[in-house]
């Protein structure tokens, strides 16, 4: 019984008698679910306009990161650095389209998705061979991030809020509502999602596979390399970050492969699930809770709901 107690209650108790770290955690997860959602927002923009579950988005964010930090040490000011990045990953766009993309046209998912293994091992070697293996510190104060934090007094203690994941908060709610509209609204949009239902009939109503897979591949660049600012200028900057790419798959799981809205939800439910049940639950199941906890949570959803909460349900006739 003291067990079950431990387990079913005594986390309850703690967060009702110290409100201030049940917020302090809330904060913690919350940023780490947008970071997260910005990670699966990459996935979900090109599997929405070509059909592909591209494989490199987490080695796109080191890449994108590596890059900027590498333009900066050469010289460049900071924002010079950050617009020859945003050219660079315009650059690597079209490579994909013309090295890869175009010559797999009406190939099966599967080739494809085999093809972004490819273009992951390419870019960390290329990546390695250019900048080196050594983590690589965030540019943050020469792009005018806030540094320090904004301290809370009140609810028995007190709650800290970094300025940077603040910025970190509201920078990936502008980039999601601005492409939101972007698909939702615009004829380059519709184009997207038509391209992504058949290669075949975007062709045959005039559509350039080949622009729209630029445009794509791009915006998913410029997306990475959002990502890799604000998860750099939380921790160092190397090829390692890339595993944390990993935990889009349970985001995308749980919101669904083709929902820019489910990549937000999926991203703050993975969030602040994880830190809530490693904060309470971790130091009664050995800690560790923080490293499994979203991929159990995704076999739960794949069990339940294998679409997603915004996904749709695919049914196929015979």
């Amino acid at each position: 019984m003291d067990i079950l107690y431990q387990i079913f209650v005594g986390p309850f108790v703690q967060m009702a008698t110290a409100p201030d770290l049940l917020v302090q955690t809330l904060w913690d997860g919350l940023v780490s679910g947008v970071l997260y959602a910005l990670i699966a927002l990459g996935f979900v923009l090109i599997f929405k306009a070509s059909g592909v579950f591209n494989f490199a988005q987490g080695i796109m964010v080191v890449f994108a990161a590596l890059t900027l930090i590498g333009l900066h040490q050469d010289g460049l000011p900071a924002f010079v650095a950050l617009a020859l990045t945003v050219v660079v990953m315009f650059v690597l766009a079209v490579g994909i389209e013309r090295l890869m993309l175009r010559p797999l046209v009406n190939q099966s998912d599967f080739i494809l998705f085999m093809a972004t293994f490819g273009l992951t091992y390419f870019l960390i070697g290329f990546g390695q061979l250019v900048f080196g293996g050594n983590p690589k510190v965030m540019i943050t104060s020469d792009l005018w991030l806030p540094s320090g934090a904004i301290q809370y007094t009140g609810l028995g203690g007190y709650v800290q809020f970094q300025k940077i994941d603040i910025a970190a908060v509201i920078i990936t709610s502008i980039m999601v509502a601005v492409l939101a509209v972007f698909f939702q609204r615009t004829r380059i949009g519709r184009a997207l999602r038509a391209v992504a239902d058949s290669h075949q009939a975007a062709l045959s109503v005039g559509i350039s596979l080949e622009q729209i897979w630029v445009i794509v591949w791009f915006a998913a660049g410029v997306v990475a390399l959002a990502t890799g600012i604000m998860w750099g200028a939380r921790s160092n900057v190397d090829f390692s970050l890339e595993i944390v790419a990993l935990k889009a798959l349970p985001v995308l799981i749980l919101g669904g492969l083709t929902s820019i809205p489910g990549a937000i939800v999926g991203g703050l439910i993975i969030g602040v699930g994880e830190k809530l049940a490693d904060f309470y639950w971790g130091p009664l199941m050995g800690g560790g809770i923080e490293g499994w906890f979203p991929y159990v949570l995704a076999l739960v959803f794949l069990v339940f709901r294998p679409q997603g909460l915004f996904g749709e349900r695919i049914i196929e006739r015979i």
